[in-house]
């Protein structure tokens, strides 16, 4: 085509979950509870986590970041849907496309890179429990979050400048609930070649890194317990790994089904469902992971809870969460 036709639009139409009017309640109700727990959930991990100082490892110094980063990546995409059910208006701006594209590709790179670093921890804390200290100090832990911060920021901006040269001829319609990379660069009417190549290299490099690093992590770990003599050793030691894998299953499983998905229907609609597992629901699982089984996480909860002197029906849904008796 003639680069002479293209236009540069002004805004986009965000399609969502369904178009069909009576659903919509449906969806902004499931959506805005699901958003409160994520939010509530890991904001109170975070509370609990900086309010008491026994959780002042490093650990738990990731657990609180990695809580901080599932926030915000929740917040880059449903407050925007919540408001356009609600106005009924699916109208974004390219400026805010291109904004609400770099703060989600940012946080999901940080969830990657976190787990990563989250996993490196776990493997010097099985593996060389008697140096744990000594090698994870607390400028070491600064700096692999400064660094995932970066990387993720790199990563981001690379793949935003990349469709920043894309060029669309009509009023775009997004057959999604945000402002999706692959959406995007599948509904340009420029030549997105070069786009596709950055994605495939930069997912084998800035995605693919982390994931061979938490293998490598891992397998180390699992020869480590296995050759633990006592199996209250090896118990103790695989307790402490647990719930982080938990969360990397979960977080790799669902990103990898949505491509899968739309690879194998080729329907936007199925990718989009498909995405509401690791925008929506892997966010605000992962403090109930974390929290649920873990017994320093719940006294941490108890005991500020009882600072704050929380009453009546937070208590009450605090113990429920946590499993919690009270004392």
């Amino acid at each position: 085509m003639d680069t002479g036709n293209y236009t540069r639009i002004s805004e986009f139409l965000l399609l969502g979950l369904s178009e069909e009017a009576e659903l919509q309640p449906l969806i902004f109700g499931l959506f805005l509870i699901m958003y409160l727990i994520t939010v509530f959930g890991n904001l109170l991990l975070i509370l609990a986590v900086s309010s008491d100082s026994h959780l002042h490892t490093p650990m738990y110094f990731f657990l609180a970041n990695l809580s901080f980063v599932d926030i915000c990546f929740t917040s880059t995409t449903i407050p925007k849907m919540l408001w356009n059910i609600q106005t009924q208006r699916k109208v974004i701006t390219y400026e805010d496309c291109v904004s609400q594209m770099y703060f989600f590709i940012l946080f999901g790179g940080l969830d990657n890179f976190l787990l990563a670093v989250m996993a490196y921890d776990r493997f010097v804390a099985v593996c060389h429990p008697l140096h744990y200290m000594a090698i994870m100090n607390p400028q070491i832990c600064r700096l692999l979050v400064l660094v995932s911060w970066i990387m993720s920021a790199l990563y981001s901006l690379l793949h935003t400048s990349m469709v920043l040269r894309l060029s669309f001829c009509t009023v775009i319609k997004i057959p999604h609930f945000f402002c999706e990379l692959n959406q995007m660069i599948q509904l340009a009417c420029s030549d997105t070649f070069l786009n596709n190549m950055v994605i495939y290299f930069a997912a084998v490099l800035l995605a693919g890194g982390p994931f061979l690093g938490i293998l490598y992590s891992y397998s180390k770990i699992v020869s480590s317990i296995l050759g633990f003599s006592s199996a209250q050793g090896k118990y103790k030691a695989f307790s402490t790994c647990a719930s982080h894998l938990s969360v990397v299953s979960l977080f790799y499983c669902t990103s990898l089904g949505v491509y899968l998905s739309f690879a194998a229907t080729q329907s936007s609609h199925a990718s989009a469902v498909a995405s509401v597992m690791y925008t929506v629901v892997m966010p605000m699982l992962n403090p109930f992971i974390y929290s649920l089984r873990n017994k320093d996480i719940k006294r941490a909860l108890m005991r500020f809870s009882g600072r704050a002197s929380l009453k009546g029906p937070i208590v009450l849904g605090l113990k429920m969460c946590t499993g919690l008796q009270s004392p």
